[in-house]
C-alpha cells in the first residue's frame, strides 16, 4: 500500500540577521516566496514583523527581522523547507509548527480582527 503525503496546514516564523539592507530584504523574502511557489505550496498569510529585539543574543546579533509566514503544504515538504532555510546565511533561526484545527481557528478570528481594524481606521 503506497504512503499517502497528507497535506497539513503549518506556520513558520524566521528571524533574519538585522543588518540587511531594505533592497536586500525585499529580495530574500521574494526569493522566499518563489521557493513556496515553486513547490506548490499556497501562502495563506504572510506577515512581516519588521526588526524586533531578541530575548537573548543570536550570532552575536541582538535585534533580527521577523517573518510569519502561514502556509499548505504536504508534510514531504517540510524537509526541504528546512534544508532550504539552513542553506541561507541571513536566516537565524526558524521555527515550523503545524497547526491543529484549533490554531487554525485562532489565526482565521484574529485575521479577522486586524482586517476589521484596518477597515475602521480606514
Amino acid at each position: 500500500m503506497p504512503r499517502l503525503n497528507p497535506i497539513g496546514q503549518y506556520e513558520i516564523t524566521q528571524i533574519w540577521l538585522p543588518d540587511l539592507t531594505a533592497e536586500e530584504y525585499a529580495q530574500h523574502l521574494k526569493e522566499f516566496n518563489a521557493f513556496l511557489a515553486e513547490n506548490q505550496v499556497e501562502i495563506l498569510n504572510q506577515e512581516i514583523w519588521g526588526l524586533r529585539r531578541l530575548a537573548y543574543p543570536i550570532r552575536k546579533k541582538e535585534a533580527g527581522y521577523y517573518v510569519y509566514t502561514e502556509f499548505r503544504a504536504p508534510a514531504s515538504f517540510i524537509a526541504s523547507l528546512r534544508r532550504y532555510l539552513q542553506l541561507r546565511s541571513h536566516v537565524m533561526r526558524e521555527l515550523i509548527v503545524k497547526l491543529d484545527k484549533h490554531a487554525i481557528e485562532f489565526n482565521r478570528r484574529r485575521q479577522e480582527k486586524i482586517r476589521s481594524q484596518i477597515s475602521t481606521e480606514a
